[in-house]
């Protein structure tokens, strides 16, 4: 009997891993995060499979299920939005199921930063404007984010910063950002990144909360900030530079070196 804590991605169906569909049409047991993880995902559930919406258990709820899988030896797929490693709550399950000598495994997934990325069809990271991403959330009942931490003092990196949960605190967290970004910092807010409903606002900084109502951004919304955002042109990567050499590819320089010491060694 074995737990698989499988990244179900952002929440369209088809941008789970192959490796997490196989498992969920194998596994007899299901659990899922019903409040973030689409009913649609389940289709690639088994037909027999019992499943569990764990967003109306606790933790004691949840352990008993996986006691109960463990006595009738059944696996146990575990679907958590996004990919597990990122504000999942897998680490209380993995302590209780080490205790109980049941075995787990994660299946990594798609994270909505990704996703959230893709839907504005922008890279993160750019040369000479950012080579950091910055990944935080704002404070909340569940999980307060430790002083350390706060937005504000992640701002004065002035990298690529991709913040969960904002839309519940969004003046905040514009104001927090506002101490170190200019006010033409691009921003853009996507809530339910790769749903059917998927929302998307581009701005600055500075102008975005004229042109939003919070209440419309409160719930699984990502706030995007950095010039990386930015449409305008910038420095190009040297990855692919035609002068540019590394192990799998000569550039023009070395080529013509190259071609000049064969000429040398035929003379």
């Amino acid at each position: 009997m074995k737990v698989y804590f499988i990244g179900a991605g952002p929440g369209a169906a088809d941008l789970i891993t192959l490796r997490g569909s196989r498992l969920l049409g194998t596994a007899p047991m299901v659990l899922y995060a019903g409040s973030l993880v689409p009913a649609e995902m389940l289709s690639h559930c088994r037909p027999d499979a019992e499943i569990h919406d764990t967003a109306e258990l606790n933790l004691d709820q949840q352990e008993a299920l996986y006691r109960r899988a463990q006595a009738e030896d059944k696996d146990v797929a575990r679907l958590h939005s996004g990919d597990p490693a990122i504000y999942g709550a897998t680490n209380e399950q993995m302590r209780r199921l080490e205790a109980l000598g049941i075995a787990y495994e994660v299946v990594p997934g798609v994270s909505s930063f990704t996703a959230a990325a893709a839907a504005l069809s922008s890279e993160l990271t750019r040369p000479e404007v950012s080579q950091s991403i910055i990944l935080t959330r704002t404070s909340g009942r569940a999980s307060a984010v430790p002083e350390t931490e706060s937005i504000a003092s992640f701002a004065a990196h002035r990298a690529t910063m991709c913040i969960f949960l904002s839309g519940q605190r969004l003046k905040q967290t514009v104001a927090d950002l506002a101490l170190h970004y200019p006010p033409t910092t691009p921003v853009a807010l996507v809530r339910r990144a790769s749903w059917p409903d998927q929302s998307v606002h581009r701005s600055t900084l500075g102008k975005m909360l004229d042109e939003v109502k919070q209440k419309d951004w409160l719930l699984t919304t990502l706030l995007l900030v950095g010039e990386a955002l930015s449409r305008e042109g910038g420095v190009e990567s040297s990855l692919y530079a035609a002068g540019f050499t590394h192990i799998f590819r000569d550039g023009d320089d070395r080529k013509t070196k190259r071609a000049s010491l064969q000429k040398e060694k035929q003379a």
